[in-house]
Order: C-alpha cells, then structure tokens, then sequence
C-alpha cells in the first residue's frame, strides 16, 4: 500500500506543478525537477529512491515509443543527414569533450570512467525541449531535427556508455573493439525492433478491436526492449524501430483505434514525463548525503566546468557540422545553408533528462569515483534543465526565427483539404450517372461542388468570411442539438449506453468545426 499511495502523491504533484508551469509559462520540466528538489526537502518526506532497472526499462520503451509513433516518416527520412550528425556525432565529440575535462579536473579518474560520464549526459533529452517547442511556431525542419535527434542519441549514447563501463572494470580499452561492437550493437536493435514491430502490425490487423490493438502496441513496445536487451543489442534502437515500423503502419488501422490509441499514448507519455522529471528531484538528497567525503567548494567548482563543457561542446559541434557538409556542391544544392539563428537554438535546446540519470544511477557500486559522478550528471541535468530550458523561448523569440501565424489555413493545409474534396466530388459524380442511385446522389452534388468551392477558394477573402460564417453556423445548431439530447435524457429517459454514442458523435463534429473554424479565424 505504501508503493501505491507514494504514486497517488506524486501524480498529484505532478499535476499541480504542471498548472503551476502553464500560469508561469515555464517548461514543465524545469517546474517539475525543481518542485521535486522542493519536496525532498521537506522534513518528514519519505526518501523516494529511483532504480535505475526501473527507468531505463519501464520510463524509457514508452516514452521513446511515443515519439516514434507520432515521428514524420518523410521528414525523418529527408533530413536523415543532420539527425545522425547530433544524434551519434555530437553525442560522440560531447563525450570525448566533457571526458576531457574531467580528467583534467580529476587526474586520478580512469579515461574509460571519464569516457562513461561524458556519456552518461551527453545526449539532451527532448521531452524538456518539445514542452516549450510545442507552444511556438518554429520552423518545421528545427522540430523534425530536435525530435529526430532525439529518437536515436539515447541509443548511441548508452551504447557507448555500456563499453566505456565495461572497459573501466576490465581495465583494457581497444578502440577498434568498441567500434564494431557499437555498430553491431545498433544495427541489431535495429533488426529486432522491425521485426517486433511487422509482427505486431500483422496482429494488429487481426485483432479488430480498438482495446486489443492498442494492448498490442504496448506489448510490441516492451518486447523489442527486452527481446533486444535479452541478446546484448540495444533494446532503445530496437523501441525506436518498433515506433517507427507501426506509426507508418498506422494508417491502415480503424479511425477509431487511430483516435483511441492516440488518446492513450498522450495520456501515457505525460504520465511517464511528469513522473520521471519529478523523481528526478527527489533524488538530490540522497545525492547529497553521499558526498560528504568532498570539499563543498571543489564539487561545486567541478559541477560549474562540467556543465559550461556540456552547453559549449554542443555548439563547437553543430557550427561546423552544419558549414562542412555544404563545402560539397551536391549537398549544397539540395539542402543550402540554414541561417545561423537555426544553429544557434539548435545548439541552445540541449535539455539533459532522464537517461542521463538513470544512467548515472545505474553504475556499478565499484565504479571508480561513482558518487561524483552520479552528483556531476545529476548537476548537469539541472543546469542545462533550469538555463537552458527557462531561456529557449526567449531566444526563439529574440532571433525572430518564430513562424508567424498566417491569416486562414496554410497552403499545404488547404490544399490536402481540397483533394479530398475533389476525390470525394468525382465519387459522387460518378455516382450520379447511375441509373439506379443516381437520384440521390444528385441530390447530394451540390454540397460537394460548394465544399470543393469554398476550400479552392479558402484565403480569399469574401469565401473564407462565407466559410468562417457557415462553420459558426453548424457549430451552434450542433451546440443546440446536443443540449436537447441531454435535455430529453433527463426528462424522458435515454438509454445511457445510447446516449454517450450520440454525444460522442456530436463531440467528434464539433471539435472538426473548431478546427476549421481555427484555421478560418487565424
């Protein structure tokens, strides 16, 4: 029972701090880590440990799941290049980078172990970044990058963190060793997690029942975790390639598993996010306590330089990863320079999270210098958390690289609308040359004709008044119908099973009006 009410607190707490970030217009995640930090604090708290086991396989297969699931294929694919540059080359020069500087800071600490913490938080957690990216209108390719980046730096940078760990305890290091075993180890998750993820989508298809298939998907998400973990590959690369596999197959499925398992995964991922980022904070007393053997003043000067390492090495890094590819006319061609204001957030949005402290938590109990290291990681996700993750808005705005919402629907917008409709006319049309339907369908040629009008039409400005007066129209006719339905629930009776089935459909109308009426209005 203890377990249980310790996880009703802290999902409350998750929820009162997340409407504490939304009237402070903070990222939730900085909210969250700090409120934790709060209640450890607080005497008579009980001390929250987080096993490291528990995080890297229960929070992290979800939450990378999640991204995947909801990952644009096409733009993943198309800007391939840059996410490998962050998501294994950055995470490989930050590595070497902040090994560098511990070792300099800490002359008795082994290169491998060195090594093992520049892993630990060399790879920035997007979870931190996308609460504030998802509230501003930024380029399209920054998010593809920053989410991209995100699905696959986790993976490479546990799998160097998983050699660097064993090489300390061996006491032997072979580059060429590790280079074939990292290689091997990622190519692997990958052949797991598409294999996991094509059984799934055939079970999937199968099952035809929305809680069945949406069941499915999580059981697909831990079994890549584990079954790639179970024969030494990595188990993040093969959770990603799971989320990659179905989010593509996703179209195939019902509408309404589509809307259901996009609820749930919503619901799951904010859950898995507030909690993890709460633990977070609740882990510095422990920290804490195991530090007393080092000066108050030394820890605090290594913490500094660790973390100013951390921020600079990632824009040593993306400046001329960014510049040199386009020194090659071809590359040139088909993707010019980006501004430098593009680089700059790219490098600012650096967020530490999750992985790096569990992976910290999860070093051997005999692990050269291991306390310091856990402090070091735990100080380098609150400095990049609270610095970073407070100012990125701010410098999004300041640079000026904020898309500014356009009046009316987008071009791309408006013109996938209107394939439909001119799919959906041609249909009716050809319907209509029926001798037998063609009555109805008739009857019926007018609204799709003025539906392909209005949306052919749709930032023109006496069409798109017409348009934005229409759905105001349907939206308060629909608004009235269903309080009569409820009315007559109330007063003559309805079956409440049939009841929720008409006012589900009505809620589904109406939140498609809002949105065309967002589109119309903006």
């Amino acid at each position: 029972m203890h377990i249980v009410e310790t996880l009703l607190v802290l999902v409350a707490a998750c929820i009162g701090f997340a409407l504490v970030a939304r009237r402070a217009r903070l990222p939730y995640a900085v909210v969250l880590v700090l409120g934790g930090m709060a209640l450890a604090f607080i005497p008579g708290v009980p001390q929250v440990e987080l096993d490291p086991q528990i995080a890297l396989a229960f929070f992290l297969p979800p939450l990378l799941m999640a991204s995947a699931y909801r990952t644009d294929w096409s733009g993943f694919r198309g800007n391939l290049r840059p996410i490998l540059a962050l998501a294994i080359g950055a995470v490989l020069f930050t590595a070497i980078c902040i090994a560098a500087v511990a070792k300099a800071l800490v002359p008795g600490l082994p290169w491998a172990a060195a090594i093992a913490l520049g892993a630990i938080i060399a790879p920035p957690d997007a979870v931190a970044a996308a609460s504030i990216l998802q509230r501003l209108r930024l380029p399209r390719r920054i998010v593809i990058v920053l989410e991209g980046e995100s699905l696959i730096n986790d993976a490479s940078a546990l799998v160097l963190y998983r050699l660097a760990v064993a090489a300390t305890l061996a006491g032997t290091f072979s580059a060429l060793e590790a280079g074939v075993s990292f290689v091997a180890l990622g190519l692997g998750g990958v052949v797991i997690g598409w294999a996991v993820g094509r059984a799934a989508v055939i079970a999937i298809r199968r099952l035809e029942d929305t809680l069945l298939e949406t069941s499915m998907s999580f059981v697909a998400c831990f079994a890549s975790f584990f079954a790639a973990e179970f024969i030494h590959v990595s188990g993040v690369i093969a959770v990603v390639a799971t989320g990659l596999v179905l989010g593509r197959a996703q179209h195939g499925l019902t509408a309404r598993t589509r809307r259901d398992a996009r609820t749930v995964w919503e619901f799951v991922e904010f859950i898995m996010n507030s909690l993890i980022f709460i633990l977070i904070g609740l882990q510095l007393n422990g920290i804490l306590d195991r530090l007393d053997e080092y000066g108050g003043w030394r820890v605090s000067g290594l913490a500094v330089a660790v973390s100013l390492a951390l921020i600079v090495s990632r824009f040593v890094w993306v400046f001329p990863a960014t510049w040199l590819p386009r020194q090659i006319p071809s590359v040139r061609r088909r993707d010019p320079m980006p501004s430098w204001q593009h680089s700059v957030i790219i490098s600012w949005a650096g967020m530490r999270g999750v992985v790096s402290l569990a992976a910290a938590l999860a070093l051997p109990v005999a692990f050269p210098e291991r306390d310091l290291i856990v402090f070091l990681a735990f100080c380098a996700i609150l400095a990049t958390l609270v610095v970073q993750g407070t100012t990125l808005e701010w410098l999004i705005r300041r640079l000026g690289i904020e898309e500014r919402r356009r009046p009316g629907m987008s071009a791309e917008e408006a013109a996938a609308r209107a394939l439909v409709a001119r799919a959906s006319l041609a249909e009716m049309e050809r319907r209509a040359e029926d001798l037998l339907a063609g009555s109805i369908a008739q009857d019926l040629l007018p609204e799709y004709r003025d539906r392909v009008r209005l949306l052919d039409g749709i930032n023109q400005g006496p069409i798109a008044a017409e348009r934005a007066s229409r759905l105001e129209h349907r939206l308060h006719a629909l608004r009235a119908g269903r309080a009569r339905l409820i009315r007559h629930r109330d007063e003559d009776g309805v079956e409440e099973e049939l009841l929720s089935r008409l006012v589900e459909e009505l809620d589904l109308e109406e939140l498609r009006l809002r949105r065309l009426l967002g589109a119309a209005d903006a």
